[in-house]
């Protein structure tokens, strides 16, 4: 008899393990998606005025509210992100770092270039390792010194033509007026507002049909492939 129970609790005992097992294996990934080389990070806007300027002047009706953007690099070290910024121009950053400008949270979503574009991650990857010093485009106008965010994104990925570039608004789409903040920009500047001119911004290139969406990214679940 005792042999009986003994050998059921065994039993019982294995077939619990196969359970906890079997629901453990099909748990998804906490962001169903890890992080890759080529990945591009998009920025939701932050309370800086500039930051939110961007945001108001480029919606694509995509409920986008992306101002930054910056692409992923995998290392043995850690994720980093290189982006170009006003505060440092072009640099390599960690991933943390860029979820959480000036240390606040923000929203930060990946997406990837789809299966045919990837073969150009390699070498844009060393175009923007090439770049990384060169100081932040205030203008905004593309043959100017430096480079914006979006703009060097685009640059790495030119020669290939992964994104394409459109005419540049600053007028605020509710009034159809220069928006505020680009007025007092420019004035600074001491240029013209560079409307209708060739550019690129964040909501723009998330809307791209070259890419697909992964999802939020998050520090405590972010997993890493190379």
């Amino acid at each position: 008899m005792n042999s009986m129970r003994t050998t059921y609790r065994f039993l019982m005992y294995i077939l619990t393990l196969v359970f906890i097992s079997g629901w453990a294996g099909c748990k998804p990934k906490p962001n169903g998606f890890d992080i890759r080389t080529g990945d591009i990070l998009f920025r939701g806007a932050a309370d800086a005025n500039l930051s939110q300027a961007i945001d108001q002047v480029t919606q694509t009706g995509k409920a986008t509210h992306f101002s930054h953007m910056g692409i992923a690099e995998v290392t043995p070290d850690g994720i980093y992100v290189l982006n170009s910024e006003p505060k440092h121009g072009v640099f390599r950053q960690p991933l943390d770092s860029f979820l959480h400008p000036d240390g606040e949270k923000s929203e930060v979503v990946a997406y990837r270039l789809k299966a045919p574009f990837r073969k150009f991650i390699p070498e844009a990857m060393k175009r923007a390792e090439q770049l990384l010093g060169q100081p932040y485009n205030y203008t905004y106008i593309l043959p100017d010194t430096g480079y914006y965010c979006s703009e060097f994104v685009y640059t790495i990925f030119a020669p290939d033509s992964v994104f394409k570039l459109n005419p540049m608004t600053f007028k605020n789409p509710q009034t159809g007026q220069f928006d505020s903040t680009w007025v007092a920009h420019y004035q600074k500047l001491d240029i013209a507002v560079p409307e209708g001119k060739p550019g690129c911004n964040p909501n723009g290139m998330a809307a791209s049909d070259k890419l697909e969406r992964l999802g939020e990214v998050k520090i405590n679940n972010v997993k890493a492939t190379n």
